[in-house]
């Protein structure tokens, strides 16, 4: 249809040469809203899961808007992570080679763990694009190498990420040194209550979009749930592993000292696995990135910074080792895989202590399926929920934690409430111990 196209938009004919040669179709549903409010000139924030074209939503429209005479900053790009940056940097590339005008229009990269020195000797021209982390495009101005006054848009990338790690200050000191009518276009998967006042400090009535608010994962997708028991998790991944023989898969660990502890193990039992987490040097990580991407591994075992724009191409699998506390961080892992109109699948070992989070997610609309391993097959058991939810018989261990309830010495309204929940608790700390005392 006409309006799904990107002929419909008002583009440069250079722009619609970079277009054809990126092999883009159709507009995705977040460049449809995004590309002409960012022609119009409009700051905007933009709500969008990764797998959503949201990085084009804004690359597209800039480069529409480049003045190549002019060899000043006209566009800077932020992004949390080096990985993410460089990635940006990599497509903003690629548009510059398609648009024929490599001799006209200028990138640079700018990141910490490189050599700054070098960086300032090549701003003696000043690039039109910019893309990099806070912490190093902020030292160059404070250096007076970068001049960010001139510049016409600002994006930050992952917003709530940049909150998360602690470089939103970074942002808004780079923003101060900028003209006050500087075009700003945030983007961010979730928008958390401490993003707020940044939000409402630089941004009066922005335009707020909002991409597939009703498709918390892709289509082609599917959950699989898995209960742990008393198992352990990196023998269950062995198992899966002969199950599904990935074109690649990401185990995902909450933290990176589980995730080094997994890695070790799987590795251990013969599955060769790479690794991806904050905890890696620059250099660690960049030939890790450069691994993956040749398809030296099958398996990488990460943590949340793999998923989180990082774009890891080919992921046929997510394996959550940890199931994460919060619904965004689950929609985050599963979106590296099923993209472009591929089929996905999400492996999920869980625990009772995570039922919270899948009856959440399941309220979002996703659909789980409840499954073993046996016999090298994954076989149905009942839903989860339907599992918990039947009484169950009186255990030994409810007996022994109704004898550590205290009992009121006066009968006051709720009391059965709060003797249930006391139990509860009495029984959890049990189970704990118990579990300790088996490992």
């Amino acid at each position: 249809m006409a309006k799904y196209s990107f002929q419909s938009f008002a583009l440069s004919q250079v722009t619609q040469n970079i277009i054809s040669k990126l092999q883009f179709h159709q507009p995705t549903p977040i460049q449809r809203k995004v590309i002409p409010a960012v022609l119009r000139g409009e700051s905007l924030i933009g709500q969008a899961h990764t797998g959503s074209g949201k990085t084009h939503s804004y690359l597209i429209p800039l480069f529409n808007k480049i003045d190549e005479a002019k060899k000043e900053v006209q566009v800077i790009v932020t992004a949390p992570t080096r990985e993410l940056a460089i990635q940006i940097h990599e497509e903003v590339r690629k548009m510059v080679q398609f648009s024929g005008k490599e001799k006209d229009w200028k990138a640079m990269l700018m990141i910490g763990g490189t050599d700054k020195q070098k960086t300032i000797d090549k701003l003696k021209e000043q690039p039109q694009i910019v893309i990099g982390t806070p912490g190093r495009i902020l030292d160059l101005m404070k250096e007076g190498a970068l001049d960010g006054h001139t510049a016409k848009s600002f994006v930050v990338d992952e917003a709530d990420l940049m909150l998360d790690l602690g470089f939103i200050q970074e942002v808004d000191q780079i923003l101060v040194r900028m003209d006050q009518q500087v075009q700003l276009l945030v983007f961010s998967a979730t928008i958390p209550d401490k993003l707020r006042p940044f939000l409402k400090k630089y941004l009066e009535n922005p335009t707020f979009i909002v991409a597939d608010e009703n498709k918390p994962s892709p289509e082609k997708m599917e959950h699989k749930l898995i209960p742990l028991r008393h198992r352990k998790k990196a023998d269950m991944i062995i198992q899966v592993s002969h199950i599904i023989k990935p074109y690649l898969a990401i185990i995902f660990a909450n933290r990176k000292e589980r995730a080094d502890e997994l890695h070790q193990e799987l590795n251990s039992k013969g599955l060769e696995a790479g690794i991806l987490h904050g905890g890696l040097t620059p250099r660690e990580r960049k030939r890790m990135l450069k691994d993956i991407k040749s398809l030296r591994y099958q398996y990488i075992v990460a943590t949340d910074l793999a998923a989180r724009g990082i774009d890891i191409p080919g992921v046929s699998h997510v394996i959550n080792a940890d199931l994460p506390k919060e619904e965004e961080f689950y929609i985050h892992r599963v979106g590296r895989t099923a993209r472009a109109g591929l089929e996905g699948t999400a492996i999920n070992l869980y625990t009772d202590e995570d039922e919270q989070l899948i009856a959440r997610l399941e309220k979002k609309g996703l659909p789980f399926e409840q499954c073993d391993i046996k016999n090298g097959h994954f076989i149905p058991l009942k839903d989860w929920n339907e599992r918990s939810s039947r009484k169950r018989p009186e255990s030994e261990l409810d007996k022994e934690a109704w004898k550590q309830v205290r009992k009121p010495k006066k009968v006051k309204p709720g009391y059965k409430k709060k003797m249930n929940k006391q139990a509860e608790s009495i029984k959890k700390k049990m189970k704990r111990k118990n579990y300790k005392g088996r490992k």
